[in-house]
Parts: structure tokens; sequence; C-alpha cells
């Protein structure tokens, strides 16, 4: 049988192994070629000037690799991260705190960029742009303001709603990279190099079917092949295969496109309890009990992207492939449209 085995750690990888199985180097970044191909330009002239890194900026759908980027613009750079969100900074005093406590280089890494406070952002702005802090101490008349330098240190952000990114804290970053998602071969290597940092006996065949219902994410792919990896170690001697893929993924309710019981469910909920669209975002997140945002951020980019769902003015429309994949057969509206 071919096989795909390596038990052993990587070379000049970590002994201890990483529970998110992130790569620690750029060199070892697979995909997200224009990105990482800017980055290393970034970070070797941040290099030869002796100077920490311009701000940086990450948006893009979740589970594409923003967080695993900071992290390795840090080893980069010989730095260290400090790693908060937006929702985490509830008041400026909190990001006040945080703030005085950075490095000369040292990298302040802000999730969910855009869920924060417009009195935490106002502090934020002398801080990235002049580097100083302004406090006011006292109240009333006798109040003054105080301003501490800061040492030089650099924010990297986060978001996958670059558009509630407001404009002011936007055009303070001097970086800003779009990820998007992975292709199939990008996602098979991800997955061996996962199956061999964890120890797991695959075949190519195997990794490429997780991979083809990754839904172009790699945090997805990697979730799939613990799960498979269970499955083959209870009911398949403890190697994936392609038809142990296919059960184990058919038990998860993983389809062949990658859509899970949720995805199916909105797009059964748009056919047969809107007759297809259009309908509104809350109103068809209300009929599937999801939020909106979790509709608009998570679940609907990649039906958009599968072509299964159209946007309109109107609302959410369902495609004919959408029919065809649910084997339903699309009104007389639809054949036409599409």
């Amino acid at each position: 049988m071919d096989r795909f085995v390596s038990p052993t750690p990587l070379s000049d990888e970590p002994t201890e192994l990483d529970p998110a199985l992130r790569p620690r180097r750029l060199a070892d970044l697979i995909g997200q070629d224009p990105v990482r191909e800017n980055l290393a330009v970034l970070i070797a002239a941040a290099r030869q000037r002796g100077e920490p890194l311009d701000h940086v900026l990450f948006y893009g759908p979740p589970g594409l690799g923003k967080t695993t980027l900071a992290h390795i613009l840090a080893h980069e750079m010989g730095v260290d991260i400090k790693v908060t969100s937006g929702p985490a900074i509830e008041r400026a005093g909190d990001l006040a705190a945080i703030l005085t406590n950075l490095r000369a280089g040292d990298i302040l890494f802000i999730d969910e960029i855009h869920r924060l406070s417009r009195a935490v952002e106002e502090v934020l702005y002398p801080a990235m742009e002049d580097f100083a802090l302004d406090i006011v101490i006292g109240k009333g008349p006798a109040a003054r303001s105080v301003r501490l330098r800061l040492p030089r240190f650099t924010v990297v952000g986060a978001t996958t709603r670059l558009a509630l990114v407001t404009a002011p804290l936007r055009a303070r970053f001097g970086a800003i990279y779009r990820l998007d998602y992975y292709d199939q071969a990008a996602l098979e290597a991800i997955l061996a190099r996962a199956a061999r940092h964890l120890g797991v006996e695959a075949t190519p065949a195997g990794l490429a079917e997780i991979a083809r219902r990754s839904r172009g994410t790699p945090r997805i792919a990697l979730r799939l092949l613990r799960r498979v990896r269970d499955y083959a170690q209870v009911r398949a001697e403890g190697v994936i295969t392609e038809d142990v893929a296919r059960r184990a993924l058919a038990m998860l309710n993983i389809d062949e496109l990658g859509l899970d019981e949720v995805d199916r469910a909105v797009l059964h909920a748009l056919i047969e309890k809107f007759h297809g669209g259009p309908v509104g975002l809350k109103t068809l997140a209300a009929a599937v009990s999801e939020e909106p945002d979790t509709l608009m951020d998570v679940i609907e980019p990649y039906l958009l992207r599968l072509g299964l769902i159209e946007r309109t003015a109107q609302g959410r429309i369902a495609t004919a492939r959408a029919y065809e994949h649910l084997g339903l057969p699309p009104p007389e509206r639809q054949t036409r449209l599409f």
C-alpha cells in the first residue's frame, strides 16, 4: 500500500508539538504566496535597518492564518509577542497597561481589531503614530495631560471585517494584506506536514479527500484530520486511506463539497421555506436559528464561493447549483436565471 509515514518530528522543529500545528518560520508557511513574498521583503528591510517592523494589518475569512502570521513575524524578528483581542480591551486603561509593558521591537497582536471601542482607539492612535501615550491626570480645572514615551513597537491587527475598521485606524497601518482561501495542493501539503507532526499514517489519496472537504481553510483541514485520525485509530487500524477518510467524513456529516449540517440547513431553508429567495439576511438567520453575523462571516462566504447562493439587492437567492447539490428540481424561474 502507498503510505505516507513519518512519525518523527520534522528537522529543526520544536520537539514539543504545537497544539495548533502552526509553522514558526516564514519559509515553512504553505500557501498565501503573494503575502509571504511581501512579508519576506518587509522583514528583510526592517532587519537591515535595525528597526522594528511597520504596523501590519491582515484581513480575510476566519481560519486562514492571521494569528499564525503574527507569530511568524515575531519569530523572524526575534522579539516577543503580546496577544490580545478587540473585545478584551474594554477600557483605555487596559490598553495603556499593555502598551507600557512592551519593550523595543515587541509585537502587539490585536485579533478582531474592528471591535475596539472608540475610546480605546483614541489611545491607540498616538501610540501607533508617535509611540507616545497621552494620560489625563486629575479632574476638572486641575486636570492636565501627560505624554509618556513608548518604545518603538509593532501593532499587528487581524480582522474578518475590514469595512468595520475605522478609516483613521486603517490609515495607521503601513502594510495591509488580504488572505485568501487555499487551493487543493496547498491544503494537501499542510495536511501532509501535520500528519508528520502527529505521527499519523496516511495515504496521499486519504489526505486529498480531507483537503477537498476543508472549504479552502487550513483550520478546518487540521480539525478534520484529527477527527479522521480518531476514526482510523478506532475502526481502520490507524491508517487514513481514501475510503477511511470518506467514511469518517460521512459520519461527521461533511459532504463532497465540504458542506456541513448548518450549510445544508441554510440552503434547505432558502429553497423550501422561501422558495429559493430572495430573502433578507436576518430573516434567513432566524429561520436556521443562527446569528446574522455568523451567517454572513462564516457560512455565506463559502456558499458564495461555490456559487450555491447569490446576493442581490432584494436578498439571498439559491442558484440552480444549490438545487442540484441537494437533489431538488429547480423552479422555472431559477432555470431561466441560471
